[in-house]
C-alpha cells in the first residue's frame, strides 16, 4: 500500500525489478548476519579502475571541473569517443555530433528508446535478454517480440524466427552481442542477415555493445560496419565493463547526428548532464595505455575456463563455453524446472550468490546466470560449496 492516497502511474506498474540487483539486496542481508557470500549474481568487474584514469578524475576534480556540462557531453569526450569507436570497429571516424554521452548505459538505452517508440511500435529482442529492454518497452507500451536464443548454436539468434516476426510494423531491433545473460556472440554471417532484414523492412538496429571489449575468441563485429547499416543503427557502448568503472556511472550512444540531437534533449530532461569530472576520466580511458583492459581480458578467459569446468562437474548441470562477456549460463533443467528456486538455494544453503536465467525473460528458463567476474579462489569455492549443497537441492 501506497500512504496518503498516492497512486503510481500504470506506466511505473508495467516495471519490473532487475534481478541482479534483488539477489545482491538479500546477499548483503546475509553478510550483515555474518554469513561468507560468495558474489556471482553481479555484472560488475572486481578489478581496480586503472590508475590513470583514476589520476585524470582526480585531476579533473582539483581543476574544479565540477559544474554543469553541455547535455550530450563535452566536446573532448565526444571527440575522443568518435575517433576511438571508428578505430576500434575498423570504418572512418564518427563525428562529435553523432556522439552523446551519459552517466551510464542504461539512462541511455532508455532515453534512446523513449526518443524512438511510441505505443503500439513493434520492437525486437534476444530472449533471454537485459531486463531493460523489456522493461522500457512495456513503459512506453510497446510491442516487444522476443526471438529466442539457441543454445545448440552457442546462444546465437534463431535468425529464422526473426525473419519470420519482423515486419514492416517493426520499430526497432535490439542486438548485444557479446551477450547478457549467455555470453553468446553474433558471427559476421549472423550479422549480414540481420543487416539485410534491417534493410528491407527498414528498421532502426540498436547495437548494445558494452562487451565488446570482453570477446575471448576471434575479432568483434558490428552490424554498423556492414554496407547500408551505419545511418540506420545506433550503437551503444560505455566504460563500466572494459575499464571497470562501473561506480563513475559512464557510458555513449553513436547514431546519426539528427538522432542524436533528440536523444540528447531527452537526457537533458532527465539527468541534465554527466559529471565532467568522470568525463575527463573517460577521455584518459579511451587515449592512455590500454594494457590494463587487455589484462584483465586475459584473465577473464582463465576464469571462464574455470568456471565453466567447473560447472560442468556438478551433477545434473551442463554449461557451454561462452565466447564473450563474463557471464557462464549453464543449463539446469535436469535438476529442476524452477530455475530461481535453484538460485535462491544456492543463495541460503551454500552462500553463492547467482541468478535464475528466467529472470531474463521465458527463455532462460532451465538456465542460471553465474558471473565469473571473481577471482579464480572465490570461484573454486564456490563450486566446492555448491557441490556439497546439491544433494539436498528438493524440486
Amino acid at each position: 500500500m501506497i500512504a496518503h492516497g498516492i497512486r503510481p502511474s500504470a506506466a511505473a506498474l508495467r516495471l519490473s525489478g532487475e534481478g541482479a540487483f534483488e539477489a545482491l539486496a538479500r546477499a548483503r542481508e546475509l553478510e550483515a548476519l555474518g554469513r561468507d557470500v560468495i558474489h556471482l549474481e553481479v555484472g560488475e568487474p572486481d578489478f581496480n579502475t586503472p590508475e590513470h584514469v583514476k589520476r585524470a578524475g582526480i585531476a579533473a576534480i582539483e581543476h574544479n571541473a565540477t559544474h554543469y556540462s553541455p547535455s550530450a557531453g563535452i566536446a573532448r569526450l565526444r571527440d575522443a569517443i568518435a575517433e576511438y569507436a571508428g578505430r576500434f570497429r575498423g570504418v572512418p571516424a564518427y563525428s562529435r555530433d553523432e556522439v552523446v554521452v551519459s552517466p551510464g548505459l542504461k539512462p541511455l538505452i532508455w532515453n534512446v528508446m523513449c526518443a524512438l517508440l511510441d505505443a503500439g511500435d513493434q520492437v525486437l529482442f534476444a530472449d533471454p535478454a537485459y531486463p531493460s529492454y523489456a522493461g522500457c518497452s512495456a513503459y512506453l507500451q510497446a510491442e516487444a517480440l522476443p526471438i529466442p536464443l539457441l543454445e545448440s548454436s552457442d546462444f546465437r539468434l534463431d535468425l529464422d524466427v526473426l525473419a519470420a516476426k519482423i515486419s514492416d510494423r517493426t520499430k526497432l531491433l535490439i542486438l548485444n552481442s557479446p551477450h547478457n545473460p549467455t555470453g553468446g556472440v553474433l558471427t559476421r554471417s549472423d550479422l549480414e542477415r540481420i543487416a539485410e532484414l534491417a534493410i528491407r523492412h527498414d528498421v532502426t538496429v540498436v547495437s548494445d555493445e558494452i562487451y565488446c571489449r570482453n570477446l575471448y575468441e576471434g575479432t568483434f563485429a558490428s552490424i554498423a560496419t556492414l554496407d547500408g547499416m551505419r545511418e540506420r543503427t545506433i550503437l551503444l557502448d560505455g566504460f563500466s565493463k572494459a575499464y571497470a568503472m562501473t561506480g563513475w556511472r559512464l557510458g555513449y550512444g553513436i547514431m546519426p547526428a539528427p538522432v542524436a540531437k533528440i536523444v540528447a534533449l531527452v537526457g537533458q530532461n532527465t539527468y541534465s548532464c554527466t559529471a565532467p569530472f568522470v568525463q575527463e576520466a573517460g577521455v584518459a580511458a579511451l587515449e592512455g595505455p590500454d594494457d590494463p583492459v587487455r589484462a584483465m581480458v586475459d584473465e577473464f578467459r582463465v576464469r571462464r575456463d574455470v568456471i565453466v569446468a567447473g560447472l560442468n562437474s556438478l551433477p545434473g548441470i551442463t554449461c557451454r563455453t561462452p565466447l564473450g562477456a563474463f557471464y557462464a549460463f549453464p543449463n539446469v533443467s535436469q535438476i529442476t524446472s524452477d530455475d530461481r528456486k535453484l538460485a535462491s538455494f544456492f543463495l541460503e544453503e551454500a552462500n553463492v550468490a547467482a541468478l535464475g536465467g528466467s529472470c531474463f525473460g521465458a527463455a532462460g528458463r532451465g538456465y542460471m546466470r553465474f558471473s565469473y567476474a571473481n577471482s579464480l579462489e572465490a570461484i573454486d569455492t564456490a563450486i566446492e560449496r555448491m557441490r556439497e549443497a546439491l544433494p539436498r537441492f528438493t524440486a
